[in-house]
């Protein structure tokens, strides 16, 4: 046929097996970091009605629950707390025996090998579940600095493998940094939160930690959804600050943020394919609108492509048994 093109790009589409061989990016078990929420008592695993087969739970449901994720061979977990009590400073944050600290002993107790990252924030802490302190309903920037860096020690002093401050507070990585260095945790990683948006997805997140704020929201310290630039000079603070991974929160709606951070900075980088996605994705499913396994492989891989090396995903476990 004259003029037909040589070029055929379906030659490498024809089998699967031509499909994976020239195949760009690939999910892999190694990438995934799972999400737990853990509450004081025992015996207790308490569903989140917004997040299908997510739950907080007791820190022996913890251990056991764990127990799944190592065998999976999923890495990495991060830990969210939810405190017994709750008050104005967010005491239960940095205390040595809080529910945290204790989940991290417990998992380095009987799984040393599993990488234990832990959220370091004050809103599960505090009764009015900001992020900061709060003065006449001003959320206070420096005065919180000294609280999240001893939360970070806390963590790290019970065994914790990397501290992932989400707080959005301007100079938090460097406080957090240079006590963990004073203490003798040079080689303690910090995985910051460092272009995390105030997005409408977190909804369910906030009925699984029971962090909604009491007053307000939390637009004064996270980001504006309509910026982009904004984004790279987070990034770029905290990596001035010490911070050793980045992330980008949530993940799907903020592709183009991640592709821009890794472009600009070339840093390791993860993202979180937050409560509301997940939600958005298991109710689909649900209703028979869409193939879940393939739809949630497709986003992952699309958070992947777009330049995240590292996923924090609720999927996670159901992900590893898609994958195998």
């Amino acid at each position: 046929m004259t003029g037909f093109p040589v070029r055929r790009p379906r030659r490498l589409r024809q089998n699967e097996i031509l499909r994976a061989m020239v195949r760009e990016t690939e999910i892999n078990i190694r990438d995934l970091i799972y999400p737990f929420f853990v509450i004081h008592g025992k015996g207790i695993k308490n569903p989140v009605p917004s997040m299908p087969g997510v739950y907080q739970l007791s820190i022996d449901n913890l251990v056991k629950e764990a127990a799944g994720v190592v065998a999976a061979g999923i890495p990495a977990v991060i830990l969210f707390g939810i405190p017994a009590e709750k008050d104005e400073v967010a005491s239960g944050a940095y205390d040595p025996k809080g529910i945290v600290q204790e989940a991290v002993r417990a998992l380095k107790r009987f799984y040393p090998q599993l990488l234990v990252i832990t959220d370091v924030c004050l809103c599960e802490y505090t009764s009015h579940g900001h992020c900061g302190l709060v003065d006449d309903g001003q959320i206070l920037n420096d005065p919180t600095l000294d609280i999240i860096a001893r939360t970070a020690l806390s963590h790290v002093e019970a065994g914790a493998d990397i501290v992932a401050p989400s707080d959005m507070m301007d100079g938090r990585v460097g406080a957090i940094r240079r006590l963990l260095d004073k203490e003798g945790f040079t080689n303690t990683p910090i995985m910051a939160y460092a272009a995390k948006y105030a997005s409408a997805f977190y909804g369910p997140f906030r009925e699984a930690a029971a962090s909604a704020p009491q007053f307000g929201d939390r637009r004064s310290y996270q980001m504006d959804p309509a910026n982009s630039d904004e984004a790279l000079r987070e990034v770029e603070l905290d990596l001035q600050e010490g911070a050793d991974i980045i992330m980008v929160k949530p993940a799907l709606p903020y592709l183009d943020i991640i592709r821009r951070v890794k472009d600009t900075f070339n840093a390791p980088l993860a993202a979180y394919q937050v409560s509301g996605e997940y939600a958005m994705l298991k109710a689909a499913a649900a209703n028979g609108w869409l193939d879940e396994e393939k739809t949630v492989l497709e986003t992952l891989t699309a958070i992947k492509r777009a330049g995240a090396d590292l996923i924090i995903t609720y999927y996670a476990l159901d992900v590893a048994r898609w994958l195998k």
